[in-house]
């Protein structure tokens, strides 16, 4: 991606389907800029359909999970990462922990989360997959698009890079 979501903000502030979430996540993984359609997931502290859908073709797609914002475990681990660069996901937005943040941050993916933590999640499998979710202020929904750099998260309706 080399278009930068502070000069997509300029571009398209009047657009009122823009939508900019809290500023509460950090940055892991080597990649530091990604974009792409929405795949949302709805789980809580489980990582069995994370897993399941991070091993199925990505098409550069952003999978983008809400995680309930639990701080008690890590519902990403390297091993996630790894499907996800090796089925072409973009990257991943979580509000939630991911865990062996050392084994993320030397792989070539993007991934947004509100911390590390060391606990892993369950894996039962259990959530729901390409529903409308909502957390740190902003609707995520499935095909819309999300870009992520260094500065910040947007979401649009459409793909406003390509304006």
């Amino acid at each position: 991606m080399s278009i930068r979501t502070a000069d997509l903000c300029e571009r398209h502030a009047s657009r009122q389907h823009l939508q900019i979430p809290e500023p509460l996540f950090q940055s892991f993984g080597k990649i530091r800029r990604f974009s792409g359609r929405i795949t949302t997931l709805k789980i809580f502290e489980d990582d069995g359909l994370i897993r399941e859908t991070l091993s199925q073709p990505g098409q550069g797609r952003v999978l983008v999970i809400d995680g309930g914002g639990s701080h008690r475990c890590g519902v990403i681990d390297a091993a996630m990462c790894t499907s996800a660069v090796e089925h072409g996901w973009h990257g991943i937005i979580v509000y939630g922990c991911i865990r062996q943040r050392d084994a993320i941050d030397v792989q070539a993916v993007g991934i947004r989360a509100l911390h590390s933590h060391p606990m892993p999640a369950h894996h039962r499998g259990g959530g729901d997959r390409d529903l409308l979710i909502s957390f740190a202020g902003v609707n995520f929904r499935h095909d819309h698009f999300v870009y992520v750099d260094e500065d910040g998260i947007v979401v649009s309706e459409e793909d406003i890079a390509a304006d």
